[in-house]
């Protein structure tokens, strides 16, 4: 008998006794050969099956258990058997097997046995699901994010206008050779059996490319980065390889800065407390956290930011790169899986291999990559030894500063529970900017703090100082008091540092008998909501999400980045730029970084400068309609 022959002809299943009498196996790794020859093989030859099982052995008895027969109504079902082609080695499947399940529709459906959900704990956990889906849909009825493709021929004229800067570099090279022209970069010493320092496509990429558009970057200021600020002059002799100052500056609206809640002041009651601090406790401390270098008000710090995020404990660090890059591998060790999203910050990334886990990368916010690397990694297990893995930890940002989006927290955190895995949430730009409260993404999808493993964040945005935190349980934190090396060989945050945070948190909170907080998030939202929709409704392609304070639009061209910041900063606008190896080769961009503390005179002014340079670079090339926003709903649930 062939295996088509087979396929047709029904297989009736073990019964409930035989599956009781086997649960031992089944826990196991029972696999489908195990089966076969317990249960198919006395009533059928191997010759009829074994062609069609031979290429399945691997798959585990857990891949089937939500098939296994139990008493109740029996069913006809159809499965499939996957098989593997020899001949090229790809898999494809066969006509369906029939079998017959001691199993509902409904309760496959669900995945209840018919004993535990006629029980009240079956019906309660069925309610809860039920209400939890419904959940989910009222989020993502809410979430909009916006990545469009750009027109073929944008894409094609990008590539082809770099092309051209690369074979005129390739010519500069050449010349320099023969020594004809000015040789500004670092020559090649050229010495016998060592290797190349210089020649290579880094350094080549930034003479003769990178170079061109240098001035809009590197630029300095002489003034508080609040609302606006002073940017420093300078001028270039010779083609962007050297600059130098003039002295003078020029006042701009400050669109570049992560100064989400206007924190970042030289006046107020956060730069009173500092300056008081400052007479009290000193500019430095000069000791580590183990080397009496943690004061009472390092304490209070750790205290409050542990209430502010809803966690038991909370550590700081004195540096936002540091709080990735050196607490990661205190958590993961070898034998450890990281799945990372590849938007994640280098931080990240570098804390990741630091800790000498293993590293997978799934899609940008994509729940299904994520699921099925979830399934791979607890299906074939380590490589080699297919031993289990010791932890598996999800490494994701609540707002990707690049890209203007949000993760679909709710989400990960479902697929954290499913498959027993971690979940480390970096909040250095969420933090203080989304949310009702100004909690961040975690407050923002009105989740649990406690469903996060590791919380992370950072001080730099919202609050107008400098360092990170780490929040979780209390064995987390003493864990990495021990361990962690930010705790052990860094110097511990200035107390002016500390005091600018529990200032300006207290009055996020309210504790300063104010509804300052409040304002300043309800106007970054407003403002960031505001911003969004007029730059979609004048045909520009921006990117993330509603709510993200940073707002990416595309141009494409990194020629036209460079000529538009050069003339938003000639008419007094600051603005940041992004292009390649930042981003990717045809999505260069601007990217405008709101904040409370802009008027909406302020907006309206970029608005139209914007406009009228869309118009002039053709850079009006969204082919969507705007989106509505739902502001209405979200003001009568505010109210």
């Amino acid at each position: 008998m062939n295996i088509d022959e087979f396929s047709q002809k029904p297989v009736y299943l073990a019964s409930k006794s035989d599956v009781i009498q086997d649960t031992s196996r089944i826990r196991g790794r029972m696999t489908i050969r195990e089966i076969y020859n317990t249960h198919v093989k006395e009533e059928f030859p191997a010759s009829q099956t074994v062609q069609a099982l031979e290429s399945v052995t691997s798959k585990r008895m857990t891949d089937i258990l939500s098939e296994a027969p139990f008493s109740g109504s029996v069913t006809e079902q159809t499965t499939r058997i996957p098989v593997l082609t020899h001949g090229n080695g790809l898999h494809q499947e066969n006509d369906r097997l029939k079998t017959k399940l001691s199993v509902t529709n409904k309760q496959r459906i669900n995945g209840h046995r018919r004993s535990c959900s006629e029980t009240p704990y079956g019906r309660s956990m069925q309610k809860k699901s039920e209400m939890d889906i419904q959940h989910d849909k009222k989020w993502e009825s809410r979430f909009y994010e916006s990545f469009e493709d750009p027109p073929i021929w944008t894409s094609i004229l990008t590539y082809i206008s770099f092309l051209i800067l690369i074979l005129v570099g390739h010519m500069r090279e050449f010349l320099k050779k023969l020594g004809i022209g000015r040789v500004k970069n670092i020559s090649e010493p050229n010495i016998p059996g060592f290797v190349t320092l210089y020649q290579t496509w880094e350094s080549f990429y930034h003479w003769y490319i990178f170079r061109r558009g240098k001035d809009t970057l590197y630029r300095a200021i002489n003034s508080v980065p609040g609302a606006e600020m002073d940017v420093m002059d300078r001028v270039t002799d010779d083609h962007y390889w050297t600059f130098r100052y003039t002295g003078t500056s020029t006042r701009v609206i400050n669109f570049g800065s992560y100064n989400y809640l206007g924190f970042s002041q030289n006046t107020g009651p956060c730069a009173e407390a500092v300056e008081k601090s400052v007479n009290e406790l000193g500019n430095a401390i000069c000791a580590s956290r183990q080397e009496l270098g943690y004061l009472q008000i390092h304490k209070e710090l750790d205290d409050l930011v542990a209430d502010y995020l809803g966690v038991e404990a909370a550590i700081t660090v004195p540096m936002g790169f540091a709080t990735n890059s050196m607490n990661l591998p205190a958590l993961v060790e070898k034998g450890c899986l990281i799945l990372s999203d590849e938007l994640n910050h280098a931080s990240l990334i570098l804390g990741c291999r630091l800790s000498g886990a293993q590293i997978k990368t799934f899609k940008h916010n994509c729940m299904e990559d994520l699921e099925e690397k979830l399934k791979e990694a607890i299906i074939d297990k380590q490589p080699r030894t297919h031993r289990k893995w010791k932890k598996i930890l999800i490494v994701v940002e609540g707002i990707y500063s690049m890209e203007g989006s949000i993760v679909k927290l709710p989400d990960v955190i479902r697929l954290k529970k499913k498959y027993k895995a971690y979940v480390y949430l970096d909040e250095a730009h969420s933090i203080g900017a989304i949310g009702p409260h100004g909690k961040g993404v975690v407050d923002y999808f009105g989740m649990d703090p406690k469903d996060i493993d590791i919380m992370m964040g950072t001080f730099t945005k919202s609050f107008g100082a400098v360092g990170g935190y780490i929040g979780g349980s209390k064995r987390l934190i003493n864990h990495l008091r021990l361990r962690s090396h930010s705790a052990i060989y860094s110097s511990t945050m200035a107390p002016s540092i500390v005091q600018q945070v529990i200032s300006s948190m207290n009055i996020i909170l309210g504790r300063d008998n104010s509804r300052d907080g409040i304002k300043r998030i309800n106007q970054l939202k407003w403002n960031t909501r505001y911003f969004r929709r007029r730059l979609q409704e004048m045909g520009f392609i921006v990117y993330g999400n509603k709510d993200s304070p940073v707002v990416p639009m595309v141009t494409f061209s990194p020629a036209k980045v460079v000529y538009f910041s050069r003339y938003c900063l000639e008419h007094g606008i600051g603005v940041t730029v992004a292009a390649f190896p930042a981003v990717p080769l045809e999505k260069s961009r601007i990217r405008f970084c709101l904040s409370a503390s802009h008027t909406k005179e302020m907006l309206d002014k970029v608005l139209e400068m914007t406009d009228k340079l869309g118009d002039t670079l053709s850079l009006k090339l969204s082919r969507k309609e705007p989106a509505e926003y739902g502001d209405s709903e979200d003001q009568d649930e505010e109210k």
